[in-house]
């Protein structure tokens, strides 16, 4: 990265000058023809000014994901792994907290915390004793009391199902789990099904027998249905699948049955693991932005910590169609 020195031989002005000019020092006395030289030299050779930010120390990362779920949804891991090294450029300072160590185990009180994974009632009401300033990553289990960022998933299997029916697909399949109700941690829809069902029934191509959720966003899981809709032999045209894990095992359970994807039946997924552009046939997928999804999470904790924002807000993050062979 360019210096202060070499912008300053560059521009034929002192280093002195160049620092002042740089950070918008209204109090030199330069003519407008000198600074504009100064930015243009900084332009030309690369100058990137350096930000510090605040530092924000006693911040908790509640990484609440059992080993068993992070083995087969990498796509928590990929979160914890980029929130720790976010952190380190947003000046934050972590102290780690996983499930096995439990609620309690969360000192009182933090200046904040940042939370993965899924929460009963009581680990909720905890929190919010802990701290104020809640920040959610890719759940909101409570909008009124903490705040949250997570994938636009409505959006995106919209997307995903007016994709189809553009392509001419009546016929169009959905695989895909179940979300928990924080208060009894039973069983209840996810906004991918939710929003699955309300698509297809908007262009009039809903079909209850194509609807399939199983018990674990897990390759092992999608292996299992993969086979059991294989055995059944009514397939439709096109798969929306939840997550890329699934889709996987989809896939792999197609192909040994002799399945052709995409000419039999076409499948698009959400994510876009790493592994999803090695696969056979290469998948098509939603691309989460995990690096947006958490550089999201921690302006709202400086929101939250630095500004004294007491409001909670929600903040949804689109994707990316990656078009690959399976469509």
């Amino acid at each position: 990265m360019a210096t202060i020195k070499q912008i300053a031989e560059k521009a034929g002005v002192s280093p002195a000058a160049v620092s002042r000019v740089l950070n918008y020092d209204e109090s030199i006395s330069v003519n407008d023809e000198t600074r504009q030289a100064i930015f243009a030299a900084a332009d030309e050779l690369g100058y990137k000014k350096k930000v510090i930010k605040p530092k924000i120390d006693n911040v908790a990362l509640i990484y609440w994901v059992y080993q068993e779920e992070e083995l087969e949804d990498i796509y928590f891991k990929a979160i914890y792994d980029t929130i720790l090294e976010k952190a380190q450029e947003y000046n934050v300072k972590l102290k780690i907290f996983t499930k096995e160590d439990g609620i309690e185990a969360i000192s009182k009180p933090v200046t904040a915390f940042l939370a993965i994974g899924w929460f009963n009632r009581k680990e909720l009401d905890y929190l919010a004793s802990v701290s104020a300033n809640g920040i959610f990553i890719d759940t909101s289990p409570d909008e009124k009391r903490f705040d949250s960022v997570r994938p636009n998933l409505d959006s995106i299997v919209t997307q995903i199902v007016d994709y189809f029916v553009e392509k001419g697909h009546k016929e169009i399949g959905f695989i895909g789990g179940s979300d928990r109700n924080v208060d009894t941690q039973a069983k209840a829809m996810d906004v991918r099904e939710w929003s699955f069902r309300g698509s297809v029934q908007y262009h009039q191509c809903m079909k209850e027998a194509h609807i399939h959720i199983v018990e674990k966003f897990s390759v092992k899981e999608g292996y299992r249905i993969g086979k059991e809709i294989a055995e059944q032999g009514n397939l439709p045209t096109a798969f929306c699948i939840a997550s890329d894990t699934l889709a996987i095992g989809v896939l792999q359970a197609f192909n040994e049955v002799g399945i052709q994807i995409p000419e039999q039946t076409a499948v698009f997924s959400i994510n876009d693991v790493n592994i999803a552009q090695y696969v056979s046939p290469p998948l098509t997928t939603f691309r989460i932005d995990i690096p947006l999804l958490c550089e999201s999470a921690l302006d709202l904790l400086q929101e939250r910590v630095l500004r004294g924002r007491t409001t909670t807000k929600t903040v949804f993050v689109n994707g990316i169609p990656v078009f690959r062979k399976s469509c």
